[in-house]
């Protein structure tokens, strides 16, 4: 997907990335977390003209148990720029789009609640108040890590498919390649 761009800034294009490079760039860029542990799938944004990589979003299973089934909700666990004008509008609005293609319902992500979310607002997102922050206890009563942020977040969401059919899953009597593929 290329983005152009009446006001002269440089035209944009969304590329598929390798969690590791996705990571790479979380490494250089990203102001208080670390590279992710996971994705479903990473992006990069690239100059059109020049190849250069200015941006990633990773993108993964939602982090909170509560924030709804895997299968059904994506999470922007990261997304970093260089600062590249349009660059995190670009990478939001294409996460998005994989995970509709995808089949998933909805995408979210948490930003910190002195950001002010122009860049989702620009991408379709809406904001659904605070959430999160504080501390907390993993389920095995491990702490919460204190290497980032601890403050409150804003949760933000955008609506990708109304529904889907559930899914049926062959049962363990049929699993030949005719009951499978028909």
């Amino acid at each position: 997907m290329t983005s152009s761009l009446r006001d002269g800034s440089a035209k944009l294009r969304v590329v598929p990335l390798e969690l590791s490079e996705a990571n790479g760039l979380v490494l250089l860029w990203h102001r208080h977390h670390k590279p992710s542990q996971g994705h479903r799938f990473s992006l990069g944004c690239i100059e059109q003209s020049t190849g250069r990589l200015c941006g990633a979003a990773i993108v993964g299973r939602p982090v909170a148990r509560l924030a709804g089934h895997p299968r059904d909700v994506l999470e922007v666990v990261r997304l970093v720029t260089d600062g590249t004008k349009n660059a995190c509008s670009c990478l939001y609005a294409a996460a998005a789009r994989t995970g509709k293609e995808l089949g998933y319902l909805s995408i979210q992500t948490y930003i910190l609640e002195e950001e002010h979310g122009v860049t989702l607002r620009a991408s379709g997102w809406i904001c659904e108040g605070i959430a999160g922050g504080g501390q907390w206890k993993h389920t095995d009563g491990k702490p919460r890590r204190t290497d980032q942020p601890t403050g409150m977040k804003t949760r933000w969401r955008r609506v990708l498919n109304s529904n889907r059919s559930s899914l049926v899953f062959p049962n363990e009597q049929s699993t030949t390649l005719e009951t499978l593929y028909g």
